[in-house]
């Protein structure tokens, strides 16, 4: 990490491990620095899943897909948003990019029709077979590795190094108590958003404040306070993704599925409490408001598809659920009033029976209605990571308020503005964090070569 080194990137969690692999591919001389012992972060920690419309695996399948009918998709949920034209550019980019992630990185990816999860009108997600975040991760490790791209993990970038209004460098904690200079001719930040923060998660997002978070350490929001610092916007700020369902205590997810094809969830005194089909990030608020805790009761179709997840099937190794042959049985194992479980449970079969909305507006019920064997989860609400950020432009140019770009300084993924929209939650699609990681890391590596002259 010299004073020839043509980019620094900040953060190496799927944004930063992209945009590397980009910048070296054009020629550049890249290093990439990473203030956790581990390369990962948020990225990690996810089900790996990257959407796209009109990728060619989409087609091989059969499913009709368009940027244009994604876009739609994206604005329908996310109602207003201060990215607009982002959310365009990342729809219009995201078959080429998981075509990229699979060609030329080599990540070992499959579309999944099992489910299409909140969002998302076709299947247009593409994911690890394991559904592992993790083995995204270690693909794009090993596609670094293979360049010879260094990676400095426990090393914290303190500041960002400015001379004459361009972004030169960045002062680096090497592990000594004194930052060192570092210097670049690009800098591209990656290092996720500020879930960690909790300061500034009470600020844009009190809403989520009072559920744990769920992410990786170290999303501290330095992206944000910097950029600011020189002038940057804020875009999308009360955007974030939660989890209503992490299985307690077991501390993984519960997946989706569970709930996405006919589950439901329960409070503590055995009664549904809402519309479980405003999905998982957009109901873990309502989970909180109830009592920070809920159980998941479905049946036994639901977990034969499930246990088609690696991380859903070690839950089930790991004594995570009761079974039961009713709902009363399920609902007594966990301490609930089974006559209250099996009431509610009853009148949601009787509604999804007839096709009709429930008392709580539900109408998407999947396999519903549920019937025997049954299955329960104890589950905690939690917030896994914001969507807001750093206005960008299509490149991820980080913007000033004026709308001119602040040379030498690019973001992408949490440091970045996202696609989610200004309703909380609710904007979240799945894989919305995956894709502005994914594709604004390879943009951003791509524009700095650009303004390099490479």
């Amino acid at each position: 990490m010299s004073d020839e080194l043509d980019v620094l990137i900040i953060g190496a969690g799927a944004c930063g491990l992209c945009a590397a692999i980009q910048a070296h591919d054009k020629g550049l001389t890249v290093a990439l620095i990473e203030k956790n012992d581990r390369p990962g972060g948020n990225s990690a920690l996810s089900t790996g899943s990257v959407p796209a419309a009109n990728s060619r695996f989409q087609r091989e399948a059969g499913i009709e897909d368009s940027p244009e009918a994604y876009f739609r998709d994206l604005m329908g949920i996310a109602g207003e948003t201060e990215a607009e034209g982002l959310v365009r550019r990342m729809t219009a980019v995201s078959a080429a990019t998981v075509e990229w992630l699979i060609d030329d990185v080599g990540c070992r990816m499959e579309l999944i029709t099992a489910y299409k999860h909140i969002g998302h009108s076709v299947s247009r997600l593409h994911a690890p077979r394991s559904r592992r975040g993790q083995d995204l991760v270690d693909d794009l490790v090993a596609a670094v590795e293979k360049r010879d791209i260094p990676i400095a993990v426990g090393n914290a970038a303190r500041s960002l190094i400015v001379e004459g209004g361009r972004v030169v460098g960045a002062m680096v904690d090497t592990g000594d108590g004194n930052p060192e200079e570092v210097r670049a001719r690009a800098v591209i930040l990656a290092s996720n958003g500020f879930g960690n923060n909790r300061a500034l998660v009470e600020r844009y997002i009190p809403e989520i404040a009072g559920a744990q978070y769920f992410g990786a350490l170290g999303s501290d929001g330095e992206a944000m306070v910097w950029g600011e610092e020189l002038g940057a916007s804020l875009l999308n700020m009360q955007a974030y993704q939660g989890y209503a369902a992490v299985a307690d205590p077991h501390g993984s997810i519960l997946s989706w599925t569970t709930i996405e094809k006919g589950g439901v969830l329960l409070n503590e005194k055995g009664e549904r409490f809402g519309d479980e089909s405003l999905g998982y990030s957009g109901y873990a608020k309502h989970v909180l408001a109830e009592g920070a805790r809920s159980w998941a009761v479905f049946d036994q179709r639901i977990f034969d598809i499930a246990m088609q997840e690696e991380e859903f099937a070690e839950l089930w190794n790991h004594k995570g659920l009761k079974k039961g042959d009713t709902v009363a049985e399920v609902a007594a194992a966990q301490g609930l009033d089974p006559v209250a479980a099996e009431a509610a449970v009853a009148a949601y079969n009787a509604a999804a029976a007839k096709g009709e909305p429930d008392a709580f507006g539900r109408r998407a019920y999947g396999l519903a209605p549920l019937q025997g064997p049954f299955y329960s989860c104890r589950t905690l609400p939690a917030l896994f990571h914001t969507q807001g950020g750093l206005a960008v432009d299509d490149d991820a140019r980080v913007l000033r308020a004026d709308g001119t770009a602040i040379p030498g300084l690019y973001a992408g993924g949490g440091a970045a503005a996202g696609v989610s929209g200004k309703a909380g939650a609710l904007g979240y699609a799945s894989g919305n964090g995956l894709l502005t990681a994914t594709a604004l890391g390879r943009l951003g590596a791509l524009a700095a070569a650009s303004d390099l002259g490479v």
